[in-house]
């Protein structure tokens, strides 16, 4: 589990599964070869023979008065989802170990509604799926709901109903601000009302990805979409512009995805090409 410290707030991932992948069957590209042109990130982004490792995990941003998990994750027992189905996994035990009991957990933002980022808002207890953390609310973005409201998806409707039904669902704008410091941002493509999440304490900032990137081979070739990607060309255009927003900012870039050391720094070279350099956690 790495921790990040942004100012006087801490960010903590807390690791779900790490799944092998080859880069055909996450991003749209029948370059297999792709991974090699760009050996800038490995040893910890990409392998030699040209696969990768895809990471699942959530994200606690503890900024001293609010507890706020980012995305989370599969979940256990999830019997339809395409991968990682019927978990069985200590999830919730590492992130109470960690210090933050579901009950401490004052706040959910959910980046996007794809299955692998809000599998843990519920959890199933003597046959019914209930809310894992019931003090918390739970923000999604009102563009987001409203693409998916209409979907019969099981997995869907087992994450996001009971919370519904139960008062604890915010819909919020894509630019909502969650708290001093803690802010959404627009990051529409791969969903329409899909959401990075920015954290600014003094004079340091990093921000929260979501699925705008998948592997950071994307911040370098952009229109490389990723499979899930339901607009391609609004996604290869929301990764150039967070590009051209952070690049050589010093911003901490926290990939959603990323297996350790998760995060890095966007770089531009002499020759304007971007580089992501991995930075670990600090």
């Amino acid at each position: 589990m790495a921790t990040w410290r942004i100012g006087t707030t801490t960010v903590h991932k807390v690791l779900e599964a790490e799944v092998p992948a080859l880069v055909t069957e996450v991003l749209r590209t029948d370059d297999t070869a792709l991974l090699k042109r760009y050996p800038w990130p490995a040893p910890d982004f990409s392998r030699a023979d040209g696969t990768f490792v895809l990471s699942v995990h959530g994200l606690v941003v503890d900024t001293g008065t609010r507890r706020i998990l980012v995305d989370t994750c599969v979940g256990n027992a999830r019997a339809s989802v395409p991968f990682l189905r019927m978990l069985d996994s200590a999830w919730l035990e590492d992130l109470t170990a960690l210090g933050y009991p579901p009950e401490s957990i004052d706040t959910v933002v959910c980046t996007h509604l794809h299955f692998d980022h809000i599998g843990w808002n519920t959890r199933l207890v003597d046959g019914k799926w209930v809310p894992t953390f019931p003090r918390a609310r739970h923000l999604v973005t009102r563009v987001e709901w409203d693409h998916w409201a209409g979907e019969a998806d099981a997995d869907l409707q087992d994450t996001m109903r009971p919370l519904i039904d139960g008062g604890l669902v915010d819909f919020v704008a894509t630019d909502h601000r969650v708290c001093d410091g803690v802010s959404l941002e627009a990051a529409p493509g791969h969903t329409p009302g899909q959401v990075a999440v920015v954290i600014e304490s003094g004079a340091e900032r990093a921000v929260i990805t979501g699925d705008l990137v998948h592997h950071p081979v994307q911040f370098i070739e952009p229109d490389v979409a990723g499979l899930a990607d339901t607009d391609a060309a609004r996604a290869a255009a929301t990764r150039r512009a967070f590009v051209e927003r952070y690049a050589d900012t010093g911003t901490l870039v926290i990939g959603t995805h990323f297996p350790a050391p998760t995060a890095g720094l966007l770089r531009r070279g002499g020759d304007g090409t971007v580089r992501f350099v991995a930075a670990g956690p600090r």
